[in-house]
């Protein structure tokens, strides 16, 4: 097993740092930007009407004719740049194996080290905890640093924070379970990729179109972004319980379909 944590780290430690850096720019960047863009969004909504059922598709709320404090602070934890780092990492790791060694043509040597299966799994599963742990920890760290110099009444308080990384958390674990079990089901790392891409852009897209049509709405709950709205933790100051144990529920069995299809299929790149 430690050869097999060795190797991994040998292979994402760069990658890795990368996305910590650029989480913590961007999110240091945005806590301190985002509430002075957002005092005159009003304008915005006047002039691009389009723009305010995007912010409510975020947010999860209405957002009115004007944000908020702790609007402007919920919008940041759903910004697309914070999703579409802490998504790519997801994808860029969770694609490796198998589909990434097979795509490779190395799933051979891997597979015939003396290691079993689920050690593999287990391995590139605790690689993928740590190495989301480390990158939110370092997107938490960059807005608690430029928290500090924000105007009190613009910052938003340490628990509610905390509360809303727990589900954004819930989401990392829900998106790396379903491209862990699209990856144990794939030959192709693309493919893999494609289709966690292909859920996830659908996701927005269905809790944008539910703020115009029935329809939409009422099958809403498909979106896995349905389950993460931080404007409503902020607001309400209370932990999403619900929505985690969904999110949660999601990760669980998609794991662990994916390891029980990597440990029966027959794998071969001969």
């Amino acid at each position: 097993m430690r050869g097999l944590l060795s190797k991994i780290v040998a292979e994402v430690l760069w990658p890795v740092l990368w996305f910590c850096l650029g989480l913590f720019v961007i999110m240091g960047l945005l806590t301190a930007l985002l509430p002075k863009v957002l005092g005159n969004i009003h304008e915005v909504f006047d002039n691009m009407p389009l723009v305010k059922p995007l912010i409510t598709a975020l947010l999860g709320v209405d957002p009115g004719n004007q944000i908020s404090a702790q609007l402007s602070q919920a919008f940041l934890w759903t910004h697309p740049t914070l999703l579409t780092l802490l998504w790519a990492h997801e994808l860029m790791y969770c694609s490796r194996m198998p589909a990434g060694e097979i795509d490779r043509g190395t799933a051979d040597f891997l597979l015939c080290q003396p290691v079993t299966r689920v050690q593999i799994f287990l391995a590139e599963s605790i690689g993928w905890l740590v190495s989301g742990a480390v990158i939110l920890s370092c997107g938490c760290a960059g807005h608690l640093l430029a928290s500090g110099f924000v105007h009190p009444e613009m910052r938003l308080p340490f628990r509610s924070a905390l509360l809303v990384l727990g589900n954004l958390a819930a989401v990392y674990l829900a998106v790396g379970g379903l491209a862990f079990l699209l990856s144990a089901c794939s030959d192709r790392r693309g493919r893999a990729v494609g289709i966690v891409f292909a859920v996830l852009l659908l996701s927005f897209l269905l809790n944008f179109l539910a703020q115009f049509q029935e329809w939409a709405k009422s099958i809403s709950w498909l979106s896995i972004m349905e389950y993460y709205r931080p404007a409503i933790v902020i607001q309400s100051g209370l932990f999403p319980t619900s929505d985690v144990q969904t999110l949660l529920g999601l990760a669980a069995f998609s794991w662990t379909t994916a390891l029980v299809v990597f440990h029966r299929r027959s794998i071969c790149t001969v």
